[in-house]
């Protein structure tokens, strides 16, 4: 029989601030993702032929919210009030295990769609609307 393994408490999400920006932040990064476009990335595939560097970060962010787990995660974090959960928070509503809530989180990370913000013992989540908007404008209707 396991024994359940004591937890530190619940942490109190502190109030609501803007995404990180500036050198060195993810949102300024060309690692991979969205996160190193501007707000409207690129021509909508509409309008013009999407070239293959781009199309090779619009994959990668695609990859990212085609896993039900991680969209659900997405739709969740994005949803909050302050756009920010903390790891502990979003494990039971999925049905998952931490570690791979975790690992999926880091996806979205990785893709620019979410930051990371550690405070002690607990991750918190935050969302990136402007990765959002480039993803909304990439699939954006002829006017």
């Amino acid at each position: 029989m396991l024994k359940r393994m004591a937890t530190a408490p619940l942490p109190t999400p502190l109030p609501a601030r803007a995404a990180p920006t500036g050198p060195g932040t993810r949102a300024d990064s060309d690692a991979s993702g969205l996160a190193g476009l501007p707000v409207v990335c690129c021509t909508p595939l509409t309008r013009a032929p999407l070239p293959a560097e781009e199309a090779e970060r619009l994959v990668t962010v695609l990859r990212a919210i085609a896993v039900p787990a991680r969209l659900r995660l997405l739709s969740m974090i994005y949803a909050r009030e302050n756009g920010e959960a903390c790891v502990c928070e979003l494990t039971e509503p999925l049905g998952l295990s931490q570690p791979t809530v975790s690992h999926h989180l880091k996806v979205l990370v990785d893709a620019g769609l979410i930051t990371r913000d550690k405070r002690g013992v607990w991750a918190y989540y935050r969302a990136v609307p402007d990765a959002l908007a480039a993803l909304a404008t990439v699939f954006a209707p002829p006017r």
